[in-house]
């Protein structure tokens, strides 16, 4: 009796058969290091909107902060919210440098609200990374499947043909064999396209956040005080609406 699996499948088959199954492995590999690299990284702001959330009220303290720190470059990039508070910080700094200079008034609501969305923009920006190669293995890996399958079975009738034995036990194996191929690809793509959505989710979340919390900032640098928290979720619901 033959031993059928894929593990005899994988030995009895080609250059090209080793060739897509050890692609089938990689792109596992790489979408499961996406998801859960991502996911620790969406975990992480979740947490970090959180305690944003709790300081909105005291925008000095978390403005000043942000400032003093030692490795200023990386917290702001690993931490969007002080990176949209430094960028409305600077923004405001240097209208008021550049104010005296001018024949015409710079308007300060319009200059700061460009520099937040720039910031915003780049905070999306490295939010959606990585999510462009779950979205290619989910939309490749069963094609690359269904092509081992292809070949498997390809590869099975010339056996057939070459023997001349046409029967149910001697194609049933070698066929399923190919087939699992098929399921490999299902396997790699499933949690690909599952894991992209969620995150997709998460960082629309993520971004709704965003775009409240520089409300705030846009009212506190251009008058100088904090809004109340019915005005900044309106404010995030005008926002959403113009986006």
């Amino acid at each position: 009796m033959q031993n059928y699996g894929i593990a005899h499948f994988l030995s009895a088959g080609d250059f090209v058969t080793r060739c897509i199954a050890l692609a089938l492995l990689a792109m596992s590999v790489l979408s499961w290091s996406v998801i859960i690299v991502k996911g620790w990284k969406v975990i992480r702001l979740k947490r970090l909107s959180q305690s944003v959330g709790k300081t909105i009220g005291d925008l000095d303290n978390f403005i000043g902060n942000a400032q003093k720190s030692e490795s200023r470059a990386a917290t702001a990039r690993d931490n969007p919210f002080i990176a949209l508070a430094l960028a409305g910080k600077e923004a405001a700094d240097h209208h008021r440098r550049v104010q005296p200079q001018l024949h015409d008034r710079m308007d300060v609501s319009d200059w700061i609200t460009r520099c937040l969305k720039d910031a915003i923009d780049e905070s999306a920006a490295h939010m959606q990374g990585g999510l462009s190669i779950l979205a290619s293995i989910g939309s490749t890996a069963p094609f690359v499947g269904l092509l081992g399958t292809v070949w498997g079975i390809y590869h099975a009738l010339l056996a057939v043909g070459a023997t001349g034995e046409s029967s149910v036990a001697q194609v049933a194996g070698p066929v399923g064999e190919a087939l699992i191929m098929t399921a490999l690809g299902l396997f790699v793509a499933i949690p690909a396209v599952l894991g992209y959505n969620a995150l997709t989710r998460a960082n629309k979340a993520l971004a709704g956040r965003l775009k409240r919390f520089a409300h705030g900032l846009h009212a506190y640098f251009v008058t100088g005080s904090i809004l109340s928290s019915s005005a900044q979720a309106s404010g995030l619901r005008l926002a959403t609406r113009n986006n």
